[in-house]
């Protein structure tokens, strides 16, 4: 089989335009191509007057040999690469040591799905409620101002990428490809197969809470427990004399105990008392890098005109996203970060008295707004006293924005006119802020750092210059975006193991290994693999089939 990239046609090309342009494209008779299969489209833009989509196909050819031989000097045709995945290993039959895997969002829910269908049976600790009770909780912080602790955005099954576009693309580099192996398993679990070809795939919220249930249930099927409601307080870790430390199992918040010598933390970024618990215990963990900054609206339509001018509401194109990012005279870097088109600003917090944005949108994407954060990134640096610091700002901000909002979980808001001149905002125009439960209009930059408003005011101007109008003065911003990423990492070594813990696995968006859905699920992926190869006793990694 061979893939041919870079295949250029027409936004409203005809169905058997492809195979025609394949068969010019090489110079061969229809009758030497026996098959066609697209394995990737997505458009090129960049001409607003002339969009193309832009293909990969894989062809299955009469003479693919003397066909390679033709093209060896062309970087658009080669041999396709063998994406199918081959496990590192299965368990014996009457293998007892279950390994454990805290949380149940994307990467605990692949780690999970791999360590069963190797056999391993393993133990998945989630702190919040299954997936549907969780979506009850959360919208009743939406629509009635009250927050269950551990069950909303952030905790319960599926993790806070339940609530969210349901993005399934990254930049990760992933040469054995585990990130089709995400796709695959997403797609038996009722994802739509258009995520296995488009170019930016999502699936949305209603969709993410069927795939998870689903998911859930191969998992118990394959031998594998959930237990929910199940809030991990401590860890059983033993020191030998020469100061080596392993896992010995974990403590739950009822007082129960499991014992367990592999423990897969997959605990997402927002997990801040089991961060503490980690620090407490000796774990290895530091500060690092994560963003700050504010939620912005602006109607959808008005992007889909810029970016795709007279196409704009082109069914296949859908609605518009993109991706900006300005370098400010104070040295610092302001970027748009998870951009959510026809979606909505929600509320995001998982403690009490403070309030937390992000974004999320339903596969349609057919809500009246595009939202985005815009954020400035941030260091150790700006935040220095150990590796919780960054969770101490963090909360900071919250609960000033708590209080801006009104203290009944409310957002604080301000048009962009308002906070470009630096005055606060009285009232909102035309476009109207999604956020539930409601806004109030003030002044951000009274509780945002000052080198972040500075940047933001710096950086509005010009990303108009790229989406005309995206500084108009009605447009909304929303505060405030404090957990873009894990504000600490739980380093690892190359085995996965703990850097100074044996058994344990720190895996995800959490433990600062991953950033997104399809991330944190390769990362799921890979520890997996780390603890089937640690349970039997593999120190390299054969990809046995």
């Amino acid at each position: 089989m061979l893939r041919l990239t870079e295949l250029k046609l027409p936004l409203d090309h005809a169905p058997e335009a492809l195979r025609e342009a394949v068969l010019a494209r090489l110079g061969i008779p229809g009758s030497d191509l026996l098959d066609l299969h697209v394995f990737r489209r997505g458009y090129d833009a960049r001409r607003k007057s002339a969009i193309h989509l832009i293909y990969t196909v894989d062809l299955t050819l009469r003479d693919e040999a003397a066909l390679l031989r033709r093209f060896a000097a062309d970087p658009h045709v080669n041999p396709s690469p063998d994406m199918r995945y081959r496990f590192v290993g299965h368990a014996p039959s009457g293998f007892a040591r279950r390994p454990v895997v805290i949380g149940a969002g994307p990467c605990g829910l692949l780690a999970g799905l791999l360590l069963a269908q190797m056999g391993f049976r393993p133990i998945i600790l989630e702190r919040g409620k299954v997936v549907r009770e969780r979506t009850k909780d959360t919208w009743g912080l939406w629509r009635r101002g009250v927050l269950h602790p551990e069950s909303n955005v952030q905790f319960g099954e599926g993790g806070a990428g339940t609530f969210s576009d349901g993005k399934l693309y990254s930049q990760i580099k992933d040469p054995q490809h585990h990130g089709r192996k995400v796709l695959e398993e997403f797609v038996r679990a009722g994802a739509p197969e258009e995520i296995l070809t488009v170019s930016k795939p999502h699936i949305g919220t209603f969709r993410l809470v069927t795939m998870v249930e689903s998911m859930r249930e191969t998992i118990e099927s394959l031998g594998g427990e959930y237990r929910f409601g199940s809030r991990v307080t401590d860890l059983l870790i033993d020191t030998a004399p020469d100061g080596t430390r392993a896992m010995r199992g974990v403590m739950l918040a009822d007082g129960g105990v499991i014992e367990a010598d592999h423990v897969v933390l997959a605990v997402g970024h927002s997990a801040r008392d089991t961060f503490d618990l980690l620090a407490r215990r000796g774990v290895y963990i530091e500060a690092k890098p994560f963003s700050i900054g504010f939620r912005i609206e602006h109607p959808q339509g008005m992007i889909d005109r810029c970016r795709f001018g007279d196409f704009a509401g082109n069914r296949t194109l859908g609605a518009a996203d993109y991706k900006l990012v300005h370098h400010c005279g104070n040295g610092r870097s302001v970027y748009s970060f998870c951009m959510c088109p026809g979606g909505t600003v929600v509320a995001a917090t998982s403690e009490p008295g403070r309030v937390v944005t992000n974004g999320m949108s339903q596969y349609s994407r057919a809500e009246r707004n595009a939202n985005a954060a815009i954020v400035v990134g941030i260091t150790p640096d700006d935040y220095p006293g150990g590796p919780l610091a960054g969770i101490d700002l963090q909360r900071r901000l919250e609960e000033a924005a708590f209080h801006a909002g009104g203290g009944d979980y409310r957002a604080p808001a301000q048009t962009v006119g308002d906070f470009l001149a630096g005055r606060p905002s009285t009232g909102l125009g035309e476009v109207i802020p999604s956020y539930k439960p409601g806004v109030t209009p003030t002044d951000l930059a009274a509780f945002m750092p000052d080198y972040v408003t500075a940047a933001i005011r710096e950086a509005l101007p010009a990303f108009d210059r790229q989406i005309r109008g995206y500084a108009r003065p009605d447009a909304v911003m929303t505060g405030v975006e404090t957990r873009t990423s894990s504000p600490v990492r739980v380093k690892r070594g190359a085995d996965g193991h703990s850097l100074n813990t044996r058994g344990l696995f720190p895996a995800g968006e959490g433990a600062g290994y991953a950033g997104g859905i399809l991330s944190a699920g390769v990362d799921g992926i890979k520890t997996a693999e780390a603890v089937a190869r640690s349970l039997l006793g593999v120190e390299a990694a054969p990809r046995a089939a």
